[in-house]
């Protein structure tokens, strides 16, 4: 429901300079990738083989030395093998290739290579002999150096660096792909969920944090009570629930209710997602299983929380046709043998959230697995207020915002969409540069929520905005003058969405819902169509979206309902054919009488919408008049024109109830009808 731990605090910079202690070297991975491309060209560069050196005989290398061809002269000894350096003046005759070209040959500023010959010797001895010769005789004045091959330990390290490279590179991605934790790939099987305990959680969530679910709350808290003082319940023989699953629609608490759990119990939390065990590795799903209910043993005791279980947890074989995943069915089934198998959890406790509990398997809700199955419903109208008082906590209000208004303004809204108008509204005041949030703030967060942006910058005709304002009016007049119908709270005709106009209404909360209420509601939503045929003399696709809704209404009254006079009370349970393997549970002659019971009960309904709007018409022009010159009205509006309305809404009934002290929680009094 509603959390108010989040802030958002800048991360705090260590103090001091670049000499400060505090202050660590961080290792870039950029700078890996530059040292491993300057390496390979490295290496490319030192083993390119280019024109610029050649082999020749010891015949044709004493002639050039005696011309003196050289300007230097390596001999190595070992290898008996002289690497004589070129004159420039002599490089065309000998490499015959073009000088220009050989002068050009630079790799960042510097030769890559200088235009050599290469000769093999009969030995050091005898190349030392010829080269004083050819000096006394000659006047040859190449530079001699002797060398011990050092540079074979260079090659053998140019021949093996590749091989350290690829390998270092191949246990580098190993290491990336393990998590970067420790053992490497082998470290894929471990649990990959997160623990908290005293010393982890710097900002609590605890049950305050939690507004309305009271039942909820009340299920968690026995938990949590348990683990602090066992003995109260094992003294009675009492035994603590093995596991309790929270289950609901999105954004109503679930995981919220999880943190507040790891926040009130003094013991170690493990909290992961069901996603967490699937993997493409076969195999892994149970291992981490095994892994997770292992470190769960020993820290117990303590919690284990699985969010959205449904990711592991569906119903194996469901769906023979489209295939089954053996992966996850053999995850979920180390899940199962872990949650009661034959080895012993004893102080391990299993808390999982699901928003589809339809599609779990049958074997992991039974009881000794999750003994509780918490129903964690949207907020109704107190719980709504109790939400808006916790998420107003940190937001500058004026007078003009009343919690129970606002509880009111959102019937159906979990705790997730309370917290996104709090936050739309103090947006809205800041983009126009309020300094307190006011009740117009919220009620435009609200609409900005369920309707989307104004689109004022929408062209329409006059001719389109009269159509417009009839149909708006006409839901809005049958609204006032039904019993059942939803009360109107605003009616616009300023584009917003997809929608041309909009009415906002506050739906009727009901536990039950009888015929006759079904029957007014229609007949509100088919006031639109109604009007457009009764005023104009012709109808437009403008109620496209309230005509499914009244069908769909319609056909759930015969098919589902039992309100037909026809088929009266039968349920044809399942249309789908999920649960029974066939297309429909009636026949075809059955299926005839629903489309004419659904046919007459739409036309009642809409013969009823037009008669009333024929005998109000006088209060319907004057309506859509005030409608085309102010774009919105609201229900000050219609009560200056129809009168106060003759009936209280379900919700004003209950609060002023509650006011007097008189409402029985159990058994909320329904107003009967005139």
């Amino acid at each position: 429901m509603a959390d108010n731990n989040y802030k958002n605090n800048k991360p705090q910079l260590p103090a001091g300079g670049p000499d400060d202690k505090n202050s660590k070297f961080k290792f870039n991975m950029n700078w890996m990738y530059v040292l491993i491309v300057i390496m390979l060209l490295a290496i490319f560069f030192t083993n390119n083989n280019s024109s610029t050196s050649k082999e020749i005989g010891w015949t044709e290398f004493q002639k050039m030395a005696k011309d003196n061809y050289f300007s230097k002269m390596t001999v190595y000894n070992r290898k008996n093998i002289v690497v004589a350096t070129l004159r420039q003046e002599h490089v065309a005759s000998v490499l015959k290739e073009d000088t220009a070209k050989i002068k050009n040959n630079y790799f960042f500023g510097q030769k890559k290579e200088e235009p050599t010959v290469t000769v093999m010797i009969p030995s050091a001895d005898k190349f030392s002999d010829f080269y004083d010769k050819i000096v006394f005789e000659n006047g040859v004045n190449s530079e001699v150096k002797y060398d011990e091959d050092h540079d074979v330990i260079w090659g053998i390290l140019l021949n093996i660096l590749p091989f350290v490279l690829f390998i270092f590179i191949w246990i580098f991605l190993m290491r990336r792909m393990s998590g970067g934790g420790g053992g490497g790939i082998f470290n894929v099987g471990r649990a990959r969920a997160q623990i908290y305990d005293k010393s982890t959680q710097a900002k609590k969530v605890t049950f305050k944090d939690v507004a309305g679910l009271s039942e909820a709350k009340q299920e968690v808290e026995e938990i949590v009570d348990f683990l602090k003082n066992p003995s109260k319940y094992t003294d009675l023989g009492g035994k603590i629930p093995k596991g309790a699953l929270l289950v609901g629609p999105p954004g109503t608490g679930k995981t919220l209710l999880a943190k507040a759990v790891a926040g009130e119990a003094d013991v170690p939390f493990f909290s992961l997602s069901g996603s967490d065990f699937v993997e493409m590795f076969v195999g892994v799903g149970a291992s981490r299983v095994r892994d997770l209910f292992r470190q769960a043993k020993e820290k117990a005791p303590c919690i284990v929380f699985i969010d959205e279980i449904d990711a592991v947890g569906r119903a194996r074989g469901r769906n023979p046709n489209m295939g089954s995943n053996d992966e996850r069915e053999n995850t979920l089934n180390q899940l199962l043998t872990e949650m009661d198998g034959f080895g012993s959890n004893s102080g391990v406790i299993i808390l999982a959230a699901t928003n589809r509990a339809d599609i779990l398997d049958k074997a992991l809700l039974r009881a000794g697995r999750f003994d509780r199955q918490i129903n964690v419903d949207l907020p109704e109208l107190n719980d709504r207020k109790e939400i808006f008082i916790v998420h107003l906590r940190n937001i500058k209000i004026d007078s003009s915002v009343d919690t129970e208004f606002l509880a009111r303004q959102t019937p159906g809204f979990s705790g997730a969409d309370i917290a996104n108008v709090c936050n739309e509204a103090a947006l809205i005041a800041a983009r126009n540069g309020k300094e307190f949030v006011q009740k117009e703030d919220f009620m435009n967060a609200v609409d900005r929520i369920v309707g989307g942006l104004e689109k004022k910058s929408k062209i329409t005709t006059a001719e389109e905005r009269r159509t417009i304002a009839l149909h708006e009016a006409g839901h809005a007049t049958l609204s006032w003058l039904l019993e059942h119908a939803n009360p109107l709270v605003k009616v616009t005709i300023v584009p917003r969405g997809k929608a041309l106009g909009a009415a906002w209404y506050l739906p009727e909360e009901r536990q039950i819902t009888t015929y006759e209420q079904l029957q007014d509601e229609m007949c509100a939503t088919l006031g639109g169509r109604a009007a457009e045929e009764l005023f104009m003399g012709k109808i437009s696709t403008g109620a496209s979206n309230d005509l499914e809704r009244v069908t769909k209404q319609a056909h759930a009254m015969v098919v589902y309902f039992g309100m037909s006079q026809k088929l009266p009370n039968l349920n044809y349970y399942d249309v789908t054919g999920q649960d029974w393997g066939f297309t429909k549970p009636y026949s075809d002659e059955t299926a005839l009488i629903i489309d004419e019971e659904v046919k007459r009960i739409i036309g009642e309904q809409y013969d009823r919408a037009k008669q009333l709007l024929s005998d109000h018409s006088g209060q319907h022009h004057q309506l859509t008049s005030i409608l085309l010159e102010k774009e919105v009205i609201y229900s000050d509006d219609l009560e200056k024109i129809f009168g106060k309305r003759r009936w209280l809404s379900r919700s004003q009934e209950i609060l002023e109830q509650q006011k007097s002290g008189n409402l029985t929680v159990d058994e909320p009094k329904e107003k009967e009808e005139e």
